[in-house]
């Protein structure tokens, strides 16, 4: 187990090294694009997560309204099935 931890790091060490040596940029200019990349992912998951939030609250109104229209519905139907064995008991027998 240990000689697999230290042969990991020994090729951590060796992948690093290497990457410095053949690296096209310097590390300011390196550093320079993992923050514009940061900022752009920052961006885009801000705009995202409001599109998102936008769209949950859409739905949450539509649901309000169906919920509204289901409501009246199932009142309407109470009511007609309450007046239709009203009627039906005042029927003689």
């Amino acid at each position: 187990m240990a000689d697999t931890f230290a042969n990991f790091f020994i090729g951590v060490g060796l992948g690093v090294g290497i990457a410095l040596l053949f690296a096209p940029q310097s590390g300011e200019e390196t550093r320079g694009q993992i923050k514009e990349k940061a900022d752009a992912s920052k961006d885009y998951l801000k705009r995202r997560s409001s599109e998102l939030r936008d769209s949950a609250n859409d739905m949450i109104e539509r649901g309000k309204e169906v919920i509204g229209r289901g409501k009246d519905t199932a009142l309407q139907g109470v009511e007609a099935a309450r007046d239709t064995y009203r009627d039906t008991l005042r029927q003689p027998t």
